[in-house]
């Protein structure tokens, strides 16, 4: 099965967000083809998520995964060191405050 291009995932994302309202922002660039994606769920009291999306051995299907929930510094600061080890990841950052990140919608682990 053929995937997107991170970047193409990315801007179909952010498309996604803005037609719920939910604000959404890239706040690092990685690889446009193959670069891996988190994304900052921050629900604006002080606490925040992080997602990757990860495969699931046993089926062989991708699905986002909540990595981290605590408060925004430590989000931020995991978020730090994964972006120091990897050259090529992508980080958006969206704004919900009930944590609603869309990333359970068909279509969007793929």
């Amino acid at each position: 099965m053929t995937r997107l291009a991170s970047g193409v995932w990315v801007s179909a994302y952010l498309r996604r967000l803005e037609i719920e309202f939910i604000p959404g922002y890239v706040t690092r660039r990685g690889d446009g083809t193959a670069g891996a994606v988190l994304v900052k769920c921050a629900t604006l009291d002080g606490r925040a998520t992080v997602h990757e999306r990860i495969v699931d051995l046993m089926t062989g299907r991708r699905r986002w995964d909540e990595v981290s929930e605590g408060p925004e510094t430590e989000i931020d600061a995991l978020i730090g060191r994964k972006m120091e080890r990897d050259p090529d990841l992508w980080v958006v950052e969206i704004e919900s405050r009930d944590g609603r990140t869309l990333l359970g919608d068909p279509g969007l682990a793929d």
